[in-house]
């Protein structure tokens, strides 16, 4: 006799309507995947195991059997993804961009080592921050997380320019020699304009410093050509979510351009690292849906992130011209699939991103330079990656800052967007 599921099935329907046929979605760290990826994801290798590396015929890494199948899918991804991203090393295990993080955090950092990474306010992910992974890694008994205390962590902020979404290159070098970090973090959350990599990877270089680039928000306008080309200028590694501006199943990537014998000892600590580190099975299930995206983006990734940022620029320039405060005008806005605007002076933030959810519109409040409370910050942090996949282009872009200005101003627009949204339903680059 079976379950009665009624009630979640109605659910997950009412959620597959909303969400997919009806609202405007613009949180940055989301997209949609193809009809393609979503059919692969329900699959036998759900309940499956399959700790360690694939086998091959030469030994045998695994510590199940029965993994025939998911060692051909592993083998594949992986080289498929170094292949795209013109590395040297990758892994496909992690089971989220944070999982990548982890693993890194474990292989490279020990208690009392110090490293240098973007501050949450400007615009650096909880992970790399003391109460995230790299900070409880180099904790020890008797040291704090809080920072500028006598026996904080070592943890360093990069430091900016005076618009807080750049980093100051001069200033960051000086604070490399002056710490001489075992890591370096650059990359962010919120993520508008490139960081100086070939900058900071040249000194860091010559001190044998390691440089994690992490790529979790831009992972797909690295593939697809567009921000800028970690590796190119001097990263070792990049991490990245498999679902946000790379638009697969949820899961996460670790990439590495090593050549010297220090580097590849590197690796090897990353990946223990990853297994048994930060995770032993790895979500099998959603795999083959990673290789799929990955063909996805050989394809179409060069044209799809084009178009992303295309997108951004345009609808931070049509929310400028609707008297919306958005952030780094004088540089264009961004160069990302982002954009940030400040709300301060319409009311609180998390408030008015609840009215635009009620509307239809979806976004996420957020920390901007300068905040200090992420519970109560000044502004918000869109993304137009999932809307770009769904065929959006820069005229919808202007038809969605008029919409979300109206709904900031009071008014209910939430037929207009569900209008709007109606027209773009199915996916594409896919």
């Amino acid at each position: 006799m079976t379950v009665d599921i009624t009630d979640v099935l109605k659910i997950v329907e009412n959620q597959n309507r909303w969400r997919g046929q009806e609202t405007i979605n613009l949180i940055a760290s989301e997209n949609t995947q193809s009809p393609a990826v979503r059919n692969l994801e329900c699959n036998d290798f759900m309940g499956r195991y399959a700790e360690g590396h694939p086998n091959t015929s030469e030994s045998i890494n695994r510590y199940y059997e029965g993994t025939d199948y998911i060692d051909q899918i592993e083998s594949m991804a992986t080289a498929e993804l170094k292949e795209l991203a013109n590395c040297t090393h990758a892994d496909v295990r992690p089971i989220s961009g944070n999982a990548s993080n982890t693993a890194i955090a474990l292989a490279l950092l020990r208690g009392n080592d110090s490293i240098i990474a973007n501050s949450i306010d400007g615009g650096g992910h909880i992970s790399h921050n003391p109460i995230g992974v790299f900070g409880r890694r180099i904790q020890v008994r008797g040291k704090v997380l809080a920072l500028n205390k006598e026996n904080s962590i070592a943890f360093h902020a990069w430091p900016t320019t005076d618009d807080g979404y750049h980093l100051d290159a001069v200033r960051c070098l000086e604070l490399v020699e002056k710490t001489s970090p075992q890591l370096v973090i650059l990359g962010k959350s919120l993520f508008l304009f490139p960081e100086p990599v070939k900058e900071i990877s040249g000194l860091c270089r010559s001190k044998n410093i390691p440089v994690l680039y992490d790529g979790a928000h831009v992972l797909g306008l690295i593939i697809g050509g567009q921000f800028q080309d970690p590796f190119r200028e001097g990263a070792h590694f990049i991490t990245g979510s498999s679902h946000k501006t790379f638009p697969g199943p949820q899961r996460g990537v670790i990439l590495g351009h090593l050549e010297s014998e220090t580097e590849l000892k590197w690796w090897g600590n990353i990946d223990r690292g990853i297994m048994p580190g930060s995770s032993s099975n790895h979500h099998l299930h959603t795999l083959p849906g990673l290789l799929a995206t990955i063909r996805e983006m050989k394809q179409h990734g060069k044209a799809y992130a084009a178009q992303t940022v295309r997108n951004a620029k345009a609808l931070g320039k049509a929310l400028d011209l609707e008297g919306v405060a958005v952030e780094a005008k004088e540089f264009g806005f961004t160069e990302s699939h982002q954009i940030a605007v400040n709300v301060s002076s319409m009311g609180a933030a998390k408030d008015l991103a609840r009215n635009l959810a009620q509307n239809n519109i979806i976004l996420n409040y957020n920390m901007l330079p300068g905040d200090q409370d992420a519970r109560n910050p000044s502004g918000f942090r869109i993304g137009v990656q999932e809307m770009t996949r769904f065929g959006m282009n820069e005229g919808e872009m202007g038809e969605i800052a008029t919409l979300m200005a109206d709904a900031l101003k009071g008014k209910s627009v939430k037929d207009a967007v569900t209008k709007l949204r109606s027209r773009f339903t199915e996916v594409q680059y896919a």
